[in-house]
């Protein structure tokens, strides 16, 4: 959950350092979309929220912009948009990114994209209904919604130990997984699979994940010894083309990922995604 983020998401767009946990997020969860781009065939992508609990804003979809997708990001906040826009020109990427003051209205024509997803954002919309009323409007082959894994036990450590700051809207209520099903069934929407994701050997609690695994980084050659400088550790160096090792160094640690069974992941997994498609 990562709840400070709520204050220092401006860091990551000046110090591009995301550590292991954002890294190994991205590189999973870029997996899940480009099997999904294949399965729909999709060239047209929305993500809105963009803001969620990672750590540069705005690379989620990235993944699918470089395999050819046209992708759009609405936020809330003028001040993240402009920055999100000032990452996009460094990496020469052409998408899309608008300032909206209400997810209850979306500025877009019906079935205007083939995708429409969120990334541990639900929680910022003000109201649940119309906005999920106005993701099926404009989405016309899936939906994927993505949250916080609140059986995990991460989580639930997370919730216990932490605050959130005054001044800012955010509805703990709207990431529940039986009523994002609930709503998007009335809205005329399948409910076809959901999964756990983001299931690497650290716990998902607030801490250096590199702090956490220790030597073992040494072992795989992702650190660099203890009287050197901290490495940078962030996907901006992969997306730009410098760093084509970056997905296969993230990979060492899905152990859990390709092989833990489903009764771990529940109790161990960050976050957890659920496809629906337009019911026939």
């Amino acid at each position: 959950m990562a709840l400070p983020i709520l204050q220092t998401w401006k860091n990551y767009f000046d110090d591009h350092h995301e550590g292991l946990g954002s890294s190994y997020e991205r590189i999973i969860l870029n997996q899940l979309l480009l099997k999904l781009k294949r399965r729909y065939k999709l060239e047209s992508v929305l993500e809105a929220p963009v803001f969620g609990f990672t750590g540069i804003t705005g690379l989620n979809s990235f993944i699918l912009h470089q395999s050819g997708c046209r992708v759009t990001l609405l936020d809330h906040d003028s001040e993240r948009v402009a920055s999100i826009r000032k990452i996009h020109l460094n990496l020469n990427a052409d998408i899309t990114t608008q300032v909206i003051d209400s997810y209850s209205t979306l500025p877009f024509a019906y079935d205007a994209f083939d995708l429409g997803w969120n990334f541990s954002a639900l929680w910022f919309v003000e109201d649940l209904t119309a906005f999920l009323s106005e993701l099926t409007r404009v989405s016309r082959k899936a939906i994927i919604i993505c949250v916080p894994n609140q059986d995990g036990l991460g989580y639930k450590w997370q919730k216990a130990h932490s605050e959130i700051p005054e001044g800012i809207s955010f509805n703990i209520d709207f990431i529940n997984p039986p009523l994002i099903k609930t709503e998007l069934h009335k809205l005329g929407w399948t409910f076809i699979h959901e999964d756990y994701i983001d299931c690497p050997p650290w716990p998902d609690i607030g801490m250096n994940k590199e702090k956490f695994l220790g030597g073992y980084l040494s072992k795989l050659n992702l650190d660099s010894g203890k009287d050197r400088p901290r490495q940078q550790v962030s996907i901006m160096d992969f997306y730009s083309g410098r760093d084509n090792g970056f997905v296969n160094r993230m990979q060492k640690f899905a152990f859990l990922e390709n092989h833990a069974p489903r009764c771990f992941k529940k109790i161990w997994s960050h976050h957890r995604w659920m496809l629906f498609e337009p019911a026939r």
